[in-house]
């Protein structure tokens, strides 16, 4: 990993809830209203949104397996050309090579397992560090015609 996958940028805002489904809505929110300030597009909008719902969820349900107790920290850096989202949990970690392929025939009818998929598919760069514990995204802002 290279150190471009680290957000020193100075705008970059952190922010830390309880790790619970209801917490994480302010800081998405907020991170969309910014997204649309900036000037990105609806479907850039939400894809990212749809990401950063996957990123936090996963770290609330799987990494933090929704121990009240525990937090998960939003760090966002967003301007004109580019948005960097990292969502970090205090769960055990995961591997995410060792999480199966959502669209294996067999997987195709679960409810689950989609998360990983979807936020590769609407990111540019998607990297986990710190043992999984960690998801960095980010998505480069495309110029509107």
């Amino acid at each position: 990993m290279t150190d471009s996958n680290r957000q020193s940028r100075s705008d970059c805002k952190v922010c830390t809830v309880p790790s619970d489904l209801q917490a994480i809505q302010p800081p998405k929110q907020a991170i969309v209203e910014i997204l649309a300030q900036a000037g990105y597009s609806p479907d850039s909008i939400f894809g990212i949104k749809l990401a950063l719902e996957e990123a936090l969820t996963n770290a609330v349900k799987h990494g933090n397996k929704n121990d009240a107790t525990k937090t998960v920290t939003i760090s966002y850096a967003i301007d004109e050309t580019r948005a960097e989202i990292t969502i970090t949990d205090q769960g055990a970690g995961f591997k995410p090579h060792t999480i199966p392929d959502c669209t294996e025939p067999d997987r195709l009818p679960l409810p689950c397992g989609r998360g990983l998929l979807l936020m590769k598919a609407y990111m540019d760069e998607v990297c986990y560090r710190n043992n999984g514990r960690e998801v960095y995204m980010v998505k480069q802002r495309q110029q509107q015609p």
